[in-house]
């Protein structure tokens, strides 16, 4: 085995221990894209961009010819194809919030994380897998804890069903008394004579989704309530 084949089965390690750690934080959180995408990602990207240099080297042209190649040209193309896998998994709910995007926006960066390892930019491909994990993990918790209070906020779906409608203005007044944010409200009526009320609510970070549950179910002309956190 020659010095240039090693080379490349190193690329090739260094690249799967880096998409391992994007894939075991989004393994943990229990993410469409978990630990073994996140490997393939990593590992085909460095493989193809091993390639695109190599060849662009390997195969010059003939004496007679003179062809220059792009040694990134396939590498480039890695990017642009990751994007149709990153839109899988981005997904609206049936309460027109969007999820995914950060699974997605991982899944592009454990492209570019294999991409800079098959150039050659070791130090540069560790450090940016430092600061993605220190971005999705780290700053999220700070913006918690000492952010502007948006941040320490989380939204949380609420369903109400009420069987008057005359209810509807005191029990929306009722829950802004509760330290709940309303974001958006809409009001449907039903088959059966009665009334739903959808609501998206903010809430402090620290407030777990029972004691919201326990807060409005106990409001005066509510039938019934379903919640869903964000």
């Amino acid at each position: 085995m020659n010095n240039l084949e090693m080379e490349i089965i190193m690329k090739l390690g260094i690249s799967a221990v880096l998409g391992l750690v994007i894939g075991i934080e989004r393994e943990l959180k229990r993410k469409p894209v978990g630990l073994k995408t996140s490997l393939v990602i990593s590992i085909v990207s460095c493989l193809l961009t091993i390639v695109s240099i190599e060849s662009a080297y390997t195969f010059p042209g003939k004496e007679d010819i003179n062809i220059t190649m792009d040694p990134l040209r396939l590498a480039a193309q890695i990017v642009s194809g990751i994007g149709f896998l990153g839109a899988g998994v981005i997904l609206r709910r049936g309460n027109d919030s969007i999820s995914g995007l950060t699974t997605a926006a991982l899944i592009w960066g454990a492209a570019g994380i294999g991409i800079a390892v098959g150039a050659g930019f070791y130090i540069e491909a560790m450090a940016g897998v430092a600061l993605l994990i220190i971005s999705v993990e780290v700053v999220p918790f700070l913006m918690g804890v000492i952010g502007p209070k948006q941040l320490r906020e989380k939204e949380v779906n609420l369903q109400l069903k009420v069987n008057n409608k005359e209810n509807i203005a005191d029990i929306i007044s009722a829950i802004k008394e509760l330290n709940i944010s309303i974001r958006r409200v809409r009001i449907k009526d039903l088959e059966d004579g009665q009334h739903l009320i959808q609501l998206i609510v903010s809430v402090d970070n620290k407030k777990s989704i029972t004691d919201v549950y326990y807060s409005v179910s106990k409001l005066k002309g509510i039938k019934s309530v379903e919640i869903e956190s964000q």
